[in-house]
């Protein structure tokens, strides 16, 4: 399990106000550090009742969702901490890979999809805007662009559309060769980028219909 938000996280919620967490958020943040994400869900939810306005509870509370692959509860727990802390940009990433998550599911409907791929690119366009360095943001974003175009390029379904598909994939392709032109050393980029380039040669290359 990699903590590349939450240590640093937890470290300054304990700096700021020890004293003034709650039995609930502590019991809570202890077992999201062991990996017992139920039982720190469990644990946050109470300190939420006690107050809903807790940022540091929210966002463990929406950590801890994630994990424990509640991605609708994941999502409204993180854009009530949005309308707290708007300019939270892990809250933004976190949210759009529980919505990308939803997206790929087998049972979803097109509508579902559609709109959940749009708010994954969405959530990550605005962490980008606040962390523009942030390499993973911009990997995120390349893969669900990606997915996207392939969404919209499926003739099946009256979500359909060529021009979109196409433009999709080449935001993806943007998005990796950015990360790559930084990061040359990074193969696991270069495969992603490979597959969408290749994406995009084969629907740039179909007849329209």
């Amino acid at each position: 399990m990699k903590f590349s938000f939450i240590f640093p996280f937890l470290l300054a919620s304990s700096i700021g106000g020890v004293q003034a967490q709650s039995a609930y958020i502590k019991l809570g943040q202890q077992a999201l550090l062991e990996g017992d994400f139920k039982s720190a869900v469990t644990q946050l939810e109470k300190a939420c009742v006690v107050d809903s306005t807790n940022s540091n509870a929210l966002w463990m509370l929406g950590y801890s969702y994630y994990h424990s692959e509640n991605y609708k509860k994941s999502i409204a727990t993180y854009s009530k901490l949005i309308e707290i802390k708007p300019t939270d940009c892990s809250a933004y990433y976190y949210r759009a890979l529980a919505k990308s998550f939803l997206a790929k599911d087998a049972q979803a409907t097109p509508p579902d999809k559609e709109k959940n791929w749009l708010g994954a690119i969405i959530d990550l366009t605005k962490a980008i805007s606040i962390e523009p360095s942030d390499p993973k943001f911009y990997q995120n974003r390349g893969i669900f662009y990606r997915e996207y175009g392939i969404f919209k390029l499926q003739k099946a379904t009256k979500f359909y559309d060529r021009n979109r598909g196409i433009e999709s994939l080449k935001a993806s392709v943007a998005d990796l060769d950015k990360i790559l032109s930084e990061n040359p050393e990074r193969k696991d980029i270069s495969t992603l980028l490979d597959q969408s380039k290749n994406l995009l040669a084969t629907a740039s290359a179909r007849q329209p219909t």
